[in-house]
């Protein structure tokens, strides 16, 4: 019913055009949120840790390139264990062997800024894997462990994990107690097991930083 030219009195139908127009609203509004949806799904793919229920760790926030495989522990429901583009990793944990060399306390500082810290060594296996690690660079250096004397006697790990003398790898005659020698290195010309030495902390060497595998 009109009221007067061009008006639509209250309950009556609006003209097709005006209805064509709110079904054209919706569809666009359905591609575009489908489309966003889409997008979000190809980031999630091609970046490993897009989990809305996940906070990335430190490592994750310092790098940008991964590489990941299938690897992964029982009682997980993720399919990948991923390490920055460069580190190793063995079983749950990732390492980077420096091209470089620092002081004991750079080194610290330099894999804590990478979201990482010095190696813990927990296990004869890990010991293993870490002693047949070199850098092509590397001909006859030592690398800094996380592993620090506090005391006379007193070793501590660098993240308090409690230190064990029968599960330790020192070298014969190691370690040393001699005054300052207070920092640990893997002695890489060394090709026993035991390969451990306390060093001056000045001295540079490589270094072994440690973080946990992201697993997605």
């Amino acid at each position: 019913m009109m009221n007067g030219p061009g008006r639509v009195s209250p309950g009556s139908a609006a003209p097709a055009e005006e209805r064509g127009c709110s079904w054209l609203n919706i569809w666009v509004f359905l591609i575009f949120a489908l489309s966003i949806k889409a997008a979000i799904v190809t980031l999630c793919l091609l970046v490993p840790f897009c989990h809305s229920s996940d906070q990335p760790s430190a490592l994750q926030q310092q790098f940008s390139e991964w590489e990941c495989d299938s690897a992964v522990p029982q009682g997980t429901d993720r399919g990948w264990m991923c390490c920055p583009k460069g580190w190793r990793r063995f079983q749950g944990s990732c390492y980077f062997l420096s091209p470089d060399t620092m002081s004991c306390a750079e080194s610290a500082q330099n894999c804590t800024g990478m979201g990482s810290q010095l190696v813990v060594i927990t296990s004869k296996a890990e010991q293993e894997f870490l002693s047949k690690q070199k850098n092509q660079d590397m001909q006859s250096d030592n690398l800094y462990i996380g592993l620090f004397e506090d005391d006379v006697d007193q070793w501590q790990w660098v993240d308090k994990t409690p230190y064990n003398a029968t599960a330790a790898f020192w070298r014969k005659g190691e370690p040393s107690n001699i005054l300052d020698e207070n920092c640990t290195v893997i002695h890489v010309p060394e090709v026993t097991l035991n390969n451990w030495n306390d060093v001056i902390p000045t001295r540079k060497h490589h270094r072994i930083c440690e973080a946990a595998a992201v697993i997605v």
